[in-house]
């Protein structure tokens, strides 16, 4: 999923997630994000900048412009365009394909507003995978020059307390009130599926083309002798076996950025866990229940 220069500048702006962001001049009043899924099939995102109206269509490989799924105006209410578990499968097989994106936090946090919740969803998962979303959301931040007197000060003034460091800023875009804000899981309100319009149909390949190439990745050959210890770690929930999963699939030849990042030191646990889970082939939230 190639990120456009005008997405790069938006997700690093806090206000953009929190709802502040107008238009400016620097920015197009358009922005449109693809996100390819799989077998031509593609989630496409449209952001009109001056009102804040959101757009999710869904784009078939025999069309150039996507169907609508949901309209949103700016703050809401989101409709239920997509369910959770179909926003976190699409999510997981973006990332895999794309090196680009060392986590499908990009794609949940910039989707999950169209994938409330349901009366049969994991309220606390769901809100786990949200907030490790959001907090994937990291800038480039300049370094900061080191402080200090110009010469060897007296012994009396030479303590820290007298050339404080300035503070350094951090490359999380977003801080802890609003990452809790936003990964609050909605519920449904607008049940656009309901809609005789919605593309059921499509939206239902794409669903199982999904969940098909989810199931298969286990049994790929640079996977295949990692899935048996994924398994066992999904069951157990330990998380201290990631290290030789990890051995494991370097030795098998695995040099899939997307998933040695997930598994590799230091270990986030959620990230981790999504990547066992698809690594043993494991239902969403097996693993991560251990952790939230």
């Amino acid at each position: 999923m190639p990120v456009s220069e005008a997405l790069q500048r938006l997700i690093v702006d806090p206000d953009f997630w929190t709802g502040g962001l107008t238009g400016t001049d620097e920015l197009p009043a358009q922005v449109r994000v693809t996100f390819p899924v799989i077998a031509g099939y593609s989630l496409v995102l449209g952001i009109d900048l001056p009102s804040g109206d959101r757009t999710l269509g869904l784009r078939v490989p025999a069309s150039s412009e996507p169907v609508q799924l949901g309209w949103a105006p700016a703050g809401g209410p989101y409709p239920a365009a997509l369910r959770w578990w179909e926003l976190e499968s699409f999510a997981r097989v973006i990332a895999l394909d794309d090196p680009l994106l060392p986590h499908p936090g990009l794609v949940v946090a910039l989707l999950a507003p169209f994938a409330p919740a349901g009366a049969e969803d994991d309220l606390t998962a769901i809100a786990a995978v949200r907030e490790a979303a959001y907090r994937s959301l990291r800038r480039e931040v300049p370094v900061v020059a080191p402080s200090g007197p110009e010469q060897t000060p007296l012994p009396l003034f030479a303590g820290e307390q007298w050339w404080p460091a300035p503070p350094a800023p951090s490359p999380q875009v977003l801080d802890e009130a609003a990452i809790a804000a936003l990964s609050a899981p909605a519920f449904a309100s607008l049940q656009v599926r309901v809609d005789e319009r919605f593309p059921h149909e499509d939206l239902s390949f794409l669903v199982r083309r999904t969940s098909a190439a989810l199931t298969r990745l286990p049994d790929q050959a640079e996977y295949v002798s990692a899935a048996p210890l994924a398994g066992e770690i999904a069951r157990s929930g330990d998380l201290s076996a990631v290290p030789a999963l990890l051995d494991v699939l370097t030795a098998a030849g695995c040099d899939h950025p997307t998933v040695l990042d997930a598994l590799s030191e230091p270990l986030v646990p959620l990230e981790a866990c999504w990547m066992v889970e698809t690594l043993a082939g494991a239902e969403p939230g097996t693993l991560l229940r251990h952790h939230v």
